[in-house]
């Protein structure tokens, strides 16, 4: 068995013992393996040994690696826009991504509805619940208004939320963190019945089980799977 393939048993021996805690199955549980700066050689093997879901930080290295990844692999696999996307990158982004987790704003969301064409967008609401003002993230108390507002656009489909847990917390303000943002989607589901909000984007390497714990349904797990990255 080669680390890889070791790596992904651990990993999906802990989503599956954390959903099970949780009384939920564990193929009810996406795993999303964040490959920023993993060679396409390797990203591949993970595709070979059954990872359907990707994510990328960054399009610029999406351009170059999706494509390579694609031609080792021979295998389709859903791509994941895991990190900041700024709006001048937003059309690029949907050629190689068929989800977008980090619609952090309106504005973002009315650019991807715009430049939407094939098909389309589906879209994850990013929210910040933490005290630093430069994260990217909507708000809380900015979510209700926020939702509203990309209802009204075309070609955009709010799968649900996402969020990165801030920094510096222990596990018990970490999973209650997870606890709010479930919280928060509930609020949205029980305000706009007609919309199922189903995905929960929430947890890393370091804290998915405690989101699996709070109701995720996709954890974005990078470390965990590919060993380190480089310094």
């Amino acid at each position: 068995m080669t680390d890889l393939a070791a790596n992904l048993a651990s990993v999906r021996e802990a989503v599956a013992e954390s959903a099970l805690a949780a009384g939920r199955r564990p193929g009810d549980i996406t795993l999303v393996g964040a490959s920023k700066t993993v060679p396409p050689e390797r990203v591949a093997e993970a595709i070979q040994l059954g990872l359907t879901h990707l994510g990328e930080n960054f399009v610029q290295e999406a351009e170059s690696k999706i494509p390579r990844v694609r031609e080792l692999s021979g295998a389709r696999v859903s791509w994941h826009m895991i990190g900041h996307l700024q709006s001048n990158k937003a059309k690029a982004a949907l050629e190689y991504f068929d989800v977008v987790e980090t619609v952090d704003s309106p504005r973002l969301a009315s650019v991807l509805s715009r430049r939407a064409e094939a098909r389309p967008v589906n879209a994850l609401i990013e929210v910040y619940v933490g005290n630093e003002a430069d994260r990217p993230g909507i708000r809380p108390e900015d979510l209700e208004h926020a939702y509203s507002a990309m209802l009204e656009l075309p070609n955009l489909d709010v799968l649900g939320l996402m969020t990165v847990a801030p920094l510096g917390l222990d596990n018990v303000q970490t999973q209650a963190v997870f606890r709010q943002v479930r919280e928060l989607r509930d609020r949205l589901r029980d305000a706009h019945p007609e919309h199922d909000l189903e995905t929960l984007s929430m947890g890393m390497t370091d804290d998915f089980p405690l989101a699996i714990l709070e109701g995720a349904t996709a954890v974005r797990v990078g470390r965990a799977i590919f060993g380190a990255r480089p310094s």
